[in-house]
């Protein structure tokens, strides 16, 4: 493989990750969003909602970690630390709900 193909695949991989990032946030705003517009409608689901998305998105995160080691990804100090930082911040937000409706 030649240097221009190399540096092609790696200009298509950080434009794919980019992509990635984009819809990701993108997808929150717009979660966001429509919170917001139907808050009213919706207070009494809230803890229902917050539950269910902490459960899909700790079951995704870590199914994602799961499946890079497994593979052999280069592992980097700061996707650990973050990695944690999420699951301490999910844990945080259980307990302020738990302490916060009783």
């Amino acid at each position: 493989m030649g240097a221009d193909a190399r540096a092609e695949r790696d200009a298509t991989a950080r434009r794919l990750r980019l992509a990635e990032l984009s819809s990701g946030l993108g997808a929150g705003v717009l979660g966001l969003g429509i919170g917001v517009l139907t808050a009213a409608y919706l207070q009494g689901l809230a803890l229902p909602i917050l539950i269910a998305g902490l459960f899909l998105h700790a079951w995704g995160m870590a199914d994602k970690h799961r499946l890079e080691v497994k593979h052999g990804a280069p592992r980097v100090w700061w996707s650990t630390l973050l990695y944690w930082i999420c699951w301490g911040l999910l844990v945080a937000l259980a307990g302020y709900t738990v302490v916060r409706r009783l």
